[in-house]
């Protein structure tokens, strides 16, 4: 079993490996353009949604409020956006409203991140696999029996350097691994701290909204739900002022 794996490895080569490295690097890179470009075209100004929204929701002017965040391609524009279209049941429904739409939008955001923090985790292993099948031939080699020659004793005087030098070029493979993983742990962790403070500034705009909600009076239809629900039925009214109109409650 074992000679029969030795032999696979020495037959392969690690130079596979490397064209692996390649493409997946390839990969990163396309990746982390295309997250890049996601995130700039989401991009905006929080202090400037959260001055407009608190002066639209002062003034009562909803639909300027909700033309203001349909108008903005912000993440934070469309969570607000959600529990806004949620207002009129309270601030409670806005609020879940906005955890659901927070939710939908960090999935969004993470899109493709997870390739991203995979390759940093696991290339470096990828070349450390070159290395191991590049020394595994170097020392295949170099265990091979051979008829000696004077031209071959000759020869086997550079055995060392001819193994070293085969063990060098096998680490080739690490190092390639290294070069694909590091940009790639740097680049998922910025956008890691994209999705984060993009979702910060989500959730502080959506306390704006929540703020406006809970210092609003008590909604008109759940005001008449209270009233009809704390009134005395309709037959104990009628008897109450029957007992008013009758001669003896006027004694």
């Amino acid at each position: 079993m074992i000679e029969r794996l030795t032999e696979l490895m020495v037959h392969s080569g690690a130079a596979w490996v490397l064209w692996l490295l390649f493409a997946i690097s390839v990969v990163s890179v396309a990746i982390a353009l295309e997250r890049f470009l996601a995130f700039r075209r989401t991009d905006s100004e929080v202090s400037r949604l959260i001055v407009e929204l608190r002066k639209c929701l002062r003034s009562g002017d909803t639909d300027g409020a909700a033309q203001l965040l349909q108008g903005s391609p912000a993440v934070q524009a469309r969570v607000v956006a959600a529990g806004l279209a949620e207002a009129d049941l309270g601030p409670a429904s806005a609020e879940e409203a906005m955890a659901a739409a927070m939710g939908l939008e960090r999935k969004r955001l993470e899109r493709r991140l997870l390739f991203l923090g995979t390759v940093g985790n696991n290339a470096p292993f990828i070349g450390l696999l070159g290395t191991v099948i590049g020394v595994v031939g170097a020392f295949d080699e170099l265990g091979k029996p051979q008829a000696m020659t004077s031209a071959m004793a000759a020869a086997n005087s550079l055995a060392p350097e001819r193994v070293m030098g085969t063990i060098a070029e096998a680490l080739v493979a690490t190092a390639v691994g290294l070069i694909v993983a590091i940009p790639a742990v740097a680049v998922y962790n910025y956008f890691q701290g994209r999705v984060g403070a993009a979702l910060a500034d989500a959730e502080t705009l959506g306390h704006v909204l929540l703020a406006h909600l809970r210092a609003e009076p008590e909604p008109a239809a759940r005001r008449r739900a209270r009233n009809r629900h704390d009134a005395p039925p309709r037959a104990q009214r009628d008897s109450e002022r029957s007992l008013l109109a009758s001669p003896g409650a006027a004694e």
